[in-house]
């Protein structure tokens, strides 16, 4: 009776590593650099982030290179975490 009890507690974590683990292969890659959005009607731009920053909320989309320096240029703050302005060269 215990012995199958440990069995099924064993097969039951394999299974949820193994479920895990495809999560994790299924992941998509994290963006460069990330746009956060503010709330309304067109959701306005409010903040740049580099793409893994912890800061980010939760309305972003993923930008370009090119698009990040231009949002900078445009006058969208840089995030004070993660400084996008220092990583993409635009300071000043």
């Amino acid at each position: 009776m215990w012995l199958t009890r440990l069995d099924e507690a064993i097969a039951a974590a394999e299974q949820r590593e193994r479920e895990r683990q495809q999560g994790v292969r299924a992941r998509p890659p994290t963006p460069d650099w990330v746009i956060e959005l503010g709330i309304g009607v067109g959701s306005p731009p409010i903040e740049v982030h580099v793409g893994g920053c912890y800061a980010a909320g939760k309305r972003r989309r993923a930008v370009s290179r090119e698009q990040a320096l231009a949002a900078l240029a445009d006058g969208i703050r840089a995030c004070i975490h993660c400084r996008p302005d220092t990583a993409l060269g635009a300071l000043g």
